[in-house]
């Protein structure tokens, strides 16, 4: 079931550049988005949720002063999204070697590049290296070619960093044109088990 607040930005996607649409568990902002980084860059999403921070920023020209805190919000970590807003369903348990489709749709093409990799948001570091790039030519067309639009992810395994819900993220970003874009989605990989004092792995 989608929650109230995804239902509610779904009329808006005509007016928007790109974004996961699939799978649909998303992050999207919320109270604790706005308690972050201000409500003029909640209201700003809510009304087109994949806008980018280079709009959000031209368009408060003179600052985010309602309550935008730059050591709790970075607009260019899935967006400044805060993790206490999305339900505990929008979390994912993804085992290494899971294989996750993606889908992508871009409204207004921005030719740039593009990757999809393993975050972790406390560090804002990839974790497991890039797992797809597209170095240049990406999205030059809203008819996105081969595989920048339906591709398959396989999750690596992550050494036990990503076993805390809201630790990581598997992000696409895109930079095209001076404007990036950015669709986070929160997961954990269970612990591998460890058999006492022999350890096996199973």
């Amino acid at each position: 079931m989608l929650s109230p607040l995804l239902l509610l930005t779904l009329p808006t996607l005509a007016l928007s550049h790109g974004l996961i649409s699939s799978p649909l568990f998303t992050r999207a902002p919320g109270p604790l988005t706005a308690a972050a980084c201000g409500a003029t860059m909640q209201k700003f999403y809510i009304a087109d949720p994949t806008s980018y921070p280079e709009a959000l920023l031209r368009a408060n020209p003179s600052g985010l002063r309602d309550g935008y805190d730059a050591t709790r919000c970075n607009l260019w970590l899935c967006k400044g999204y805060q993790f206490g807003d999305q339900p505990a369903s929008a979390v994912q348990t993804w085992a290494a070697g899971t294989e996750v489709p993606i889908e992508v749709k871009v409204r207004i093409p921005h030719t740039g590049y593009a990757n999809v990799s393993v975050v972790d948001t406390g560090k804002n570091e990839v974790v497991g290296g890039v797992l797809k790039a597209w170095a240049s030519g990406y999205a030059a067309s809203t008819t996105l070619p081969g595989d920048q639009g339906k591709f398959v992810i396989k999750v690596p395994e992550l050494g036990g960093r990503c076993v805390t819900a809201g630790v990581c993220v598997l992000q696409w970003h895109w930079y095209g044109q001076g404007q990036t874009y950015q669709s986070c989605i929160d997961f954990v990989q269970p612990a591998a088990a460890v058999a006492r004092g022999l350890g096996w792995r199973f």
